[in-house]
């Protein structure tokens, strides 16, 4: 609705919330990072209907948060060649890591370009935020015409390395409570 394209049908379909390094529009870099993406995409039979950039309202964020803030762009791809599921989201999480990959060899390790999500049944939203921060950060999440099944907020930043927007829970498929990767 808010890019004038019509959607297909639910799992025809995914999103993907992409955070862009801070002042990147301002530069190249976040036109090199999205043509990375619809490059992959297109290399894998996928076709890309567009992006939009995600309403979010800042206005709580500490200076930290403020400071690191992403860019944040959903990109829309869809599923034309008549992929089963499997095969689709099989080639979704081929984009998502290569691109990643890719971004990671041109700007650095941790240089703020992330892929939150890249699927057909889930869009993550998350950020350095507190659980309340989620909803009123994410404008999308206050939209009547945005419906979800289910929404899982889980609060819990880093212990062992220093907190941003792209480690921040949860990571893309699944929550944890422990230090998974502490050496004993």
């Amino acid at each position: 609705e808010n890019f004038g394209v019509e959607l297909p049908e639910m799992g025809k379909y995914a999103v993907a919330n992409v955070f862009f390094p801070p002042g990147s529009d301002k530069k190249s870099v976040m036109g090199d990072c999205k043509s990375i993406i619809e490059r992959l995409a297109k290399q894998k039979g996928l076709s890309t209907v567009g992006w939009r950039p995600v309403p979010v309202d800042n206005s709580m964020l500490g200076k930290d948060p403020r400071d690191s803030e992403p860019i944040t762009e959903q990109i829309f791809i869809t599923n034309t060649k008549g992929l089963s599921q499997r095969e689709f989201e099989q080639k979704l999480l081929l984009v998502r890591k290569m691109a990643e990959d890719e971004g990671a060899g041109m700007l650095g390790p941790e240089s703020g370009f992330y892929i939150n999500s890249l699927t057909s049944t889930h869009i993550t939203y998350k950020g350095q935020l507190t659980p309340e921060q989620v909803s009123q950060y994410y404008l999308d999440l206050k939209d009547p015409t945005f419906i979800s099944h289910l929404a899982l907020v889980h609060s819990r930043f880093s212990t062992n390395t220093f907190p941003s927007w792209e480690r921040a829970q949860p990571i893309r498929m699944m929550c944890h409570n422990g230090e998974i990767n502490t050496l004993r």
